[in-house]
């Protein structure tokens, strides 16, 4: 839809990524009124990610930030979507991580014996052999869960479509206009407008303060046609499960990059791994790129500008964003339409006093 008339309504969402997705499922679903603008972005963070809910991070295996609640509560948000889409749209995959050294293994065993959720002994490691090189032992991370997210946006765009509340033209700041009543955006008259749309929000002029710490993502999708896809394979790098009988094998965390695009460097390092690693034949498909919209504290940024009360921001999910959005997505629509609390690691109010500078 393209904006020609003037149009009335009561949250204009910028962004269809993950954030703006589930926004928007949970606001409809409330029957609260909203357009949301998009222009379509193959290589937008959301569409490169691995989709992968894993609840154990780092070399130290601790469970990830919230996880107890968070991940009950993605598994069953994706199935209820995927059940209105028709789509099967999440898939049980549990992690086989494989020792990459002597510390990684005896780290693991700690973990296991001081009894730490999630993680268990692969019960038959000889079984792995035949697929891949490797010269310690391996754990397993259970549950874990891989999301169809390109489906999902896929999908969820096409209702949005349907219902005409999507409009696919690109966010310009500079049209933007406060009025007394709320924001106008060209003929959109809106009492609010929250900012979905990763890390092009660090360059609003009201959220560019906010502590975001961007990190670059590549992978290859490749085609390994004799190895399982009932797990996730890790080893320094990851080969999850894809689409259509491929793997997404990656990917890197980089702070510091000249520009968001696929690199050779990339592409050359993580054939070389899969060679050494994977014992299969394997050919590359596709080598996706991706700035993701990750946050110096590692948490969400969520609320309203505290100097412009009709200006809010839902971002900063960074490598977690496939379990953290449905979670606070459903938090802030309930913040939206009850008034009820947000979580106050996630709130933008610890950011009052750098927002108001």
């Amino acid at each position: 839809m393209r904006v020609h008339l003037s149009m009335q309504t009561e949250i204009l969402i910028v962004g269809q990524g993950l954030c703006g997705t589930w926004l928007s499922y949970y606001l409809q679903r409330a029957g609260k009124p909203f357009l949301l603008m998009d222009e379509y972005n193959k290589s937008s963070a959301s569409r490169v990610a691995s989709g992968i809910i894993n609840p154990i991070t780092g070399r130290r295996l601790v469970k990830t930030w919230m996880i107890d609640e968070i991940m009950p509560f993605a598994t069953s948000a994706y199935e209820e979507v995927g059940n209105i889409i028709e789509k099967n749209i999440i898939t049980h995959c549990p992690v086989i991580d494989f020792f990459s050294a002597p510390d990684i293994q005896i780290a693991f065993e700690k973990r296991f014996k001081e009894k730490t959720p999630y993680l268990s002994t692969v019960s038959d490691e000889d079984s792995l052999r035949k697929y891949f090189n490797f010269d310690f032992k391996a754990g397993m991370i259970d549950p874990c869960y891989w999301v169809d997210i390109n489906t999902l946006l896929e999908h969820w765009r096409n209702q949005l479509k349907e219902n005409n509340i999507l409009i696919e033209e690109k966010f310009n700041e500079g049209e933007l206009i406060i009025t007394k009543d709320g924001i106008q955006f060209r003929k959109i008259h809106a009492k609010e407008i929250i900012y979905c749309d990763g890390v092009a929000a660090m360059q609003s002029k009201f959220f560019k303060h906010l502590p975001f710490a961007p990190n670059k993502g590549e992978a290859l999708i490749c085609e390994i046609p004799d190895l399982p896809s009932t797990n996730i394979y890790k080893k320094g790098m990851s080969i999850v499960p894809w689409r259509e009988n491929l793997f997404w094998v990656g990917s890197t965390h980089e702070w510091k990059f000249e520009h968001p695009s696929p690199t050779k460097i990339f592409y050359d390092r993580a054939v070389h791994w899969l060679q050494s690693f994977c014992k299969l034949p394997f050919k590359v498909e596709n080598h996706l790129a991706a700035v993701r919209p990750a946050t110096i504290e590692r948490r969400p940024f969520i609320g309203f500008h505290p100097l412009y009360p009709n200006i809010g921001i839902f971002n900063g999910m960074g490598t977690k964003g496939v379990s953290l959005a449905p979670y606070f997505a459903k938090e802030f629509a309930d913040y939206l339409i009850s008034g009820n609390n947000i979580t106050p690691e996630a709130d933008i109010k610890r950011f009052t006093r750098i927002l108001s500078a």
